[in-house]
This record gives C-alpha cells, structure tokens and sequence, in this order.
C-alpha cells in the first residue's frame, strides 16, 4: 500500500477531492495548508505528490478526527534499525484510548518518515501525549535507539482535522 500526498488552497485540494470521489482520499485541513492524502495500491491522481510506502498501520483512516504526523528524518543506515523499533513500540497502540488509526511512513525519495495518527478528538491526543513516555520518545526522536547515525535533523509535528474548521473550533 502506497500513501500519496500534495498540499494547496482549500478550494483546490476539495475540487480535487471531488474530482476523484472514487478514490481512497482524505483531505486533512491544518493552520497554513489543507493537505489531500491517497492510499492506493496503485498509481496515484496526483501530479507531484511525496511518496510514501505503508509499513504498517492500524485500522482504515476516516474523513474525521484529528490527525498528528511525525516527520522523523532517519539516515539510510538507521532505516532497519529505526523500523524495527517503532514497529515493536506501536505494537502497544492499539488499545489506546482515543486511538482510530495510524500508518507508520516509509519515504521513497526523502530521508523523512511519518508516523501518522488519526485521533477521536485533539483532547484524546493531548491526553496521550502528557500521559504516555513513547509520545515523548517520539517528538525526541529516541524511540528505543541511540541517537548516534540513526537521525538526520529534529523531528518535528504537523497537525491536521478531518474536517474543515468553522471560526478556528478544535475537532
């Protein structure tokens, strides 16, 4: 499974949502850009979208919630090592409360990953994101690995609603 994505106005990214209505696409709504994301087995619709091959994930993603990705630059060598960690850790996930979805991201022409989370609600992950130590593993880059050759850069969080956003309102 391949996960395309391309980001623009609102008005363009919902034209061609509904555009390719057929296709499995989420358009994801955030502060400075709306973000349009495919998963398909096959080629996307898209003309220059950034490339990503599923490596894992949980549950079907949903036209809702509140969606959190981690861009996780990993340096070639630290790939296997970097995967075969956060495949373990996220293993303990599934039972997270306010949890519906992730996908764990393997870049196919970068060097960042994304670990993308589909929540009930923001509140469900502020919770998990005060109360759980992987969160803070996370955001720091630390998951089960020393940090020596494995990551490029910071990791850093973007944030997205499933649905569009009336006078600034949280999901």
């Amino acid at each position: 499974m391949n996960i395309y994505m391309t980001t623009g106005t609102p008005q363009f990214m919902e034209k061609l949502y509904h555009k390719y209505e057929n296709e499995n696409m989420y358009i994801l709504y955030g502060i400075n850009e709306t973000l349009l994301l495919h998963e398909t087995e096959r080629k996307t619709v898209f003309q220059t979208p950034r490339k990503y091959e599923v490596v894992d994930g949980l549950n079907e993603l949903q036209q809702a919630g509140f969606f959190t990705f981690y861009h996780i630059p990993v340096s070639d060598e630290g790939r296997p090592v970097f995967e075969k960690n956060i495949l373990q850790r996220l293993g303990g996930m599934k039972d997270q409360t306010g949890l519906m979805a992730y996908r764990i991201l393997r870049p196919k022409k970068s060097e960042t990953y994304i670990i993308l989370f589909q929540w009930t609600n923001k509140r469900a992950y502020d919770i998990w994101k005060k109360y759980d130590p992987f969160a803070y593993e996370l955001e720091h880059f630390s998951v089960g690995v020393k940090k020596d050759n494995i990551f490029n850069a910071a990791t850093y969080i973007t944030t997205y609603s499933g649905a569009k956003q009336k006078n600034n309102e949280e999901s």
